[in-house]
């Protein structure tokens, strides 16, 4: 019986180092939930085995810079959109200086026509 346990045990643990390490090659972010359903392990189980802890440890300090895919993509439609922006916005400044020196340029005709009312 003992015997048997210790099997199903070491079963468990090389379906759950299995899943981690090829979570790791498929570049997946290694998680407890996608384990638990990968593996059919609970969540109990990835937390207090010390041989699969250990393993999670290595497989998150490995991934620690890492970044989901989902993400990624994310990540580059907004640069894309704030490139957009910063586009829109130098036109935008471009287009007000214009506006701005025109402006001035009315201002000061109407201030020449007023004189000239005044004056007459």
């Amino acid at each position: 019986m003992i015997e048997k346990n210790r099997k199903v045990s070491e079963e468990k643990v090389a379906r759950a180092k299995s899943a981690i390490r090829e979570m790791i090659e498929e570049e997946e972010k290694v998680t407890i939930p996608k384990l638990m359903k990968k593996t059919g392990l609970s969540r109990g189980f990835f937390y207090k085995n010390p041989v699969v802890r250990k393993e999670m440890d290595r497989a998150l300090d490995l991934q620690a810079g890492m970044v989901d895919s989902k993400r990624r993509v994310q990540d580059m439609v907004m640069e894309n959109r704030i490139e957009m922006l910063e586009q829109t916005v130098t036109k935008l400044k471009k287009e007000n200086a214009e506006l701005k020196q025109q402006n001035e340029k009315q201002q000061k005709l109407l201030n020449k026509k007023n004189l000239s009312i005044l004056k007459s």
